[in-house]
């Protein structure tokens, strides 16, 4: 418990430290402002019921590996990470994806965070525990993409599909939620086949030379 204590700390403390660092001197203040809010909510509300729901380790290192992304997005606006301009340099892309690979993350990262609230919060079992993350992810993804236009008709609506970060792209918003998608699809598909693989491997394992059978209760001792 104290190594899963220390690693918890050290994950709210990079958070802290990188929210810092990247708050200084955004490339768009107002956006940064607006879609720095509901991160930072999401850690608060994360910090504050560990007490009574923690979730795994690997479920909070994935959530931080989202967060990461997202921070250095909205620093320097997703149109305008270098890391994505690096990536469309080398492949020839068109365009900066790096949001693209946030929205991706967004599904990949945080669905067996979702996967593992369902089960111990709803104790949900069976195809539907696999099917909830994916649906969850998507109907996120889809509010996500209504509040950046809300926001966006309210604050800066001359700028439209430029202030999105669209980069020209009509279909903007369908293709992130889809990178989404594909990113929970992906993860559920990863975590049912290692699970069917840990059930073979575990009802094969040999026990002194013999196939693993279920454990009886010992017998009774009659004296």
């Amino acid at each position: 418990m104290d190594r899963v204590k220390y690693l918890l700390i050290g994950l709210v403390s990079w958070y802290v430290a990188l929210f810092a660092w990247l708050a200084y001197s955004p490339v768009d203040r107002q956006f940064w402002a607006m879609a720095s809010v509901l991160p930072v909510l999401f850690v608060t509300v994360l910090v504050a019921s560990y007490r009574y729901v923690p979730l795994s380790p690997l479920s909070y290192i994935l959530i931080m590996g989202f967060l990461t992304l997202h921070t250095v997005g909205v620093h320097y606006t997703y149109a305008q990470v270098p890391a994505g301009d690096w990536l469309n340099d080398l492949l020839h892309l068109g365009r900066n994806h790096f949001d693209r690979i946030v929205h991706f993350s967004f599904g990949f990262l945080l669905a067996y965070p979702m996967e593992e609230a369902f089960r111990l919060l709803g104790r949900v079992r069976g195809w539907v525990l696999y099917y909830l993350p994916v649906i969850t992810v998507l109907g996120l993804s889809a509010l996500w993409e209504i509040i950046e236009a809300w926001v966006t008709q309210v604050v800066h609506p001359e700028l439209g599909l430029a202030y999105l970060g669209a980069q020209g792209d009509v279909w903007d918003a369908q293709k992130d939620m889809a990178a989404a998608m594909y990113g929970s699809l992906l993860c559920m598909g990863i975590l049912i086949v290692f699970r069917i693989l840990h059930r073979i491997s575990t009802a094969a394992a040999p026990i002194g030379g013999k196939e693993c059978e279920p454990l009886r209760q010992a017998p009774r001792s009659s004296t």
